[in-house]
């Protein structure tokens, strides 16, 4: 083999690299149940739905939020918390290490964002969690953060919304973790005495401490299509039953299926179904919907009444859709509403 021959190949494999290089990172996104190739701004677009197969990819808290509530007057709720290492807790890697890890990867202080804002004009409340911060795992932070979201929808009489996407509570806060699923489900025991709406959207996955308390407690369980909801994961589930699940089992369908979530709404429409619930919930005009049909007048009520007691045939109203004709009195008769 000449040296030529030994260079000329090297040369192509140097064009390859710049041709990959050249391509930019970050733009592109594999569908993981089609396997269809997306482009990212496209995707974010359909707020991370395929358009091949309508499968949901999970989502942000923070982008969750800014696409569910409106544009204008919206603020974070306890943005100022953050997490504390209390019990000094080690086991492969401190505590205190991953906490920073998760912090830089996501650029959030802990795992649920909340925020004050509204919805279709319908002042609310609404927090999210955030998966990828330690698999939005509870800790004593987004305990308070949740209750303290709870106790301003309660003082000022607005709806709440939780978009829970959790594996439960924080191993790494003990007693302090297992100790927010009471706290949090007493806030919305004062939300229910209140008459303040919640509202629980279970986004994939939910599971553990917040599947048991929070996620499952809404006046309304609404989820996402074939989002994992349970307590334990289906495999740890078989390892201890020994039996083979029924397929689909704790996927949304299969909940709603049986009774444990009201209905399952897709992410491009849950901001029109949320919002058309609440103003329900709360005694709000409904826009787009057509004008109630008038009221019966009273008098017309009296004289029909008076005319079944006597007998005869009831009046219409003059503005009914088919009149009906009313042969003229005579001498003998007596209008039905005569002498009032």
């Amino acid at each position: 083999m000449s040296w030529l021959d030994k260079i000329v190949p090297s040369v192509g494999r140097i064009q390859r690299k710049e041709r990959r290089a050249s391509v930019p990172d970050g733009l592109w996104r594999k569908c993981p149940k089609c396997e269809a190739v997306l482009y990212l701004p496209e995707l974010e677009k359909h707020h991370n739905v395929c358009p091949k197969c309508d499968h949901h990819l999970r989502l942000t808290a923070r982008k969750r939020l800014d696409w569910f509530l409106d544009k204008d007057g919206r603020e974070e709720v306890a943005a100022d918390l953050e997490p504390s290492d209390r019990l000094k807790f080690r086991d492969s890697k401190k505590y205190k290490d991953r906490l920073a890890a998760a912090q830089k990867a996501t650029g959030e202080k802990d795992a649920l964002v909340a925020m004050r804002g509204t919805l279709e004009g319908l002042p609310v409340v609404a927090v999210a969690f955030e998966f990828t911060f330690m698999g939005g795992s509870m800790g004593a932070v987004v305990g308070e953060k949740f209750v303290r979201a709870a106790t301003l929808a309660h003082d000022e009489g607005i709806p709440l919304i939780c978009f829970s996407a959790s594996g439960g509570a924080r191993m790494q806060e003990a007693l302090f973790s297992l100790m927010q699923m009471a706290k949090t489900s007493a806030a919305l025991e004062k939300l229910k005495q209140a008459g303040v709406p919640y509202i629980s959207v279970l986004t994939d996955p939910v599971f553990g401490g917040v599947s048991a308390s929070l996620a499952l407690l809404g006046d309304l369980n609404v989820a996402e299509p074939n989002a994992l909801i349970g307590f334990a994961g289906p495999r740890v589930i078989e390892q201890t039953v020994r039996e083979q699940l029924p397929e689909g089992f704790q996927r949304s369908e299969f909940l709603l299926e049986h009774g444990t979530v009201d209905m399952i709404v897709p992410r491009q429409e849950i901001r029109a179904r949320l919002g058309g619930v609440l103003r329900k919930l709360t005694h709000q005009p409904t826009t787009g919907l057509a004008e109630p049909a008038p009221a019966v007048e009273p008098d017309l009520v009296d004289a029909a009444e008076q005319a079944e007691a006597q007998g005869e045939e009831a009046p219409v109203a003059a503005d009914a859709a088919e009149p009906v004709e009313t042969p003229e009195p005579t001498g003998d008769e007596q209008r039905p509403d005569a002498g009032r």
